[in-house]
């Protein structure tokens, strides 16, 4: 009799394990598929934004502004990047070449505003990010969330964050231009490299250009929204 209620309390636990096993596969399989169509999605993405560089150098002042249509391409484009950085971990080949990628066009962005407002005689509001995953940055974090929500708040500034362990040659003279060293996080305002956080009255302070106007736009919007 003890033989036989062993017996069975083996095939019912093995029964449970390998139930648990298989469901935890079939959701991992499900997960990964998610993330492959969002890579398929992001490299369309991607050669989609390529394309419009090159459209986009050919208009004249009275056809593009400051804040061009890649402002919120990019901006979906990143927030697409930080999920699957969640999902796979910041290690990962395929996320990595990802954010190379996505670096290299925000550089290119960069050096296409710039040369609207050489050729338009505009000055654009930018901010640049850099900042580490590598667990030896303990602010960027919290300096993420208050460029977000300054962004949030002014229509008018373009901010690009950059992940300085990128081994990337484009990447590593912007850090070489700015001095960036090795202190993260560091801001690029007007110019003027500033190490270590920064809160928003701090930025904002740095930055009086920025107008009412963006601010009460975007927050209508957010009224709207919600």
């Amino acid at each position: 009799m003890n033989y036989k209620r062993y017996l069975w309390s083996f095939l019912i636990t093995s029964t449970i394990f390998a139930t648990a096993i298989v469901i935890s596969n079939k959701l991992n399989e499900a997960k990964l598929g998610q993330v492959r169509a969002m890579e398929d999605k992001m490299s369309i993405d991607i050669l989609s934004l390529e394309t419009q560089f090159d459209l986009l150098q050919e208009l004249s002042c009275t056809q593009i502004s400051n804040n061009s249509i890649l402002s919120s391409e990019l901006s979906n484009l990143a927030h697409k990047l930080s999920y699957m950085e969640s999902q796979r971990g910041t290690s990962d080949a395929e996320v990595i070449r990802l954010k190379r990628k996505y670096s290299l066009l925000q550089i290119k962005d960069l050096l296409l505003i710039q040369k609207i407002s050489a050729k338009c005689g505009t000055e654009p509001t930018v901010i640049l990010y850099f900042y580490s995953n590598a667990g030896d940055c303990k602010d960027c974090t919290k300096q993420g969330y208050v460029l977000t929500k300054l962004g949030d708040e002014h229509n008018s500034l373009r901010v690009y964050s950059f992940d300085a362990n990128l081994d990337m040659t484009a990447l590593n003279t912007l850090l070489k231009i700015h001095n960036i060293g090795k202190t993260y996080p560091s801001l690029v305002i007007n110019g003027e490299t500033y190490k270590g956080f920064k809160s928003l009255d701090e930025i904002q302070k740095l930055l009086p250009q920025l107008s009412d106007t963006d601010t009460s736009t975007s927050s209508k919007k957010v009224e709207q929204d919600r």
